[in-house]
């Protein structure tokens, strides 16, 4: 992990220039960023997409973890993104969706992103927040509150019945 973005919105922007300055030192690797959907509210996002696209950034690779809920609430409640395969697309990135807890479909994300050329890849990784724990799933109020004895405990006790 090179960088771990303090505020949101950063980690896109801090890929493409890793990506640029891969291209002008001469070099092929490949760069993915990590960011949620409600961290999608931030402009300096687009602004990445734009530029990713303009310089045809086809070694970097955005995964948004897009289960649809942020630290206040709903994405819908706070800022709908609407259909965001589509605005993606738009900006001309090849978008691959997922199911970003089947480990083997995240996989073949991946390789479908390494094949693509000529444009930045999006993969939407479709989660459940909190999924395995009955009363944390899709609940924003955990997004940033740790459990207590009592929770933590239930929700090992749920995650263990869920494995088996």
């Amino acid at each position: 992990v090179e960088l771990s973005a303090g505020s949101l919105g950063m980690g896109i922007s801090f890929g493409i220039g890793t990506q640029i300055a891969a291209r002008l030192a001469g070099r092929t690797y490949r760069t993915y960023v990590l960011t949620g959907d409600g961290e999608l509210d931030e402009g300096e996002n687009w602004e990445g997409f734009l530029t990713g696209a303009k310089y045809k950034l086809d070694d970097l690779t955005v995964i948004v973890d897009y289960n649809k809920v942020q630290l206040d609430g709903t994405v819908d409640e706070i800022l709908p993104l609407g259909e965001l395969e589509k605005k993606i697309s738009a900006f001309d990135w090849n978008v691959i969706e997922c199911d970003g807890h089947d480990v083997n479909d995240i996989i073949r994300a991946l390789d479908e992103a390494r094949q693509a050329k000529g444009r930045p890849n999006a993969i939407l990784a479709h989660t459940i927040k909190g999924k395995g724990v009955s009363f944390m799933e899709n609940q924003s109020a955990w997004h940033g509150r740790p459990p207590d004895e009592k929770e933590y405990e239930r929700a090992i006790a749920e995650l263990k019945g869920a494995a088996l």
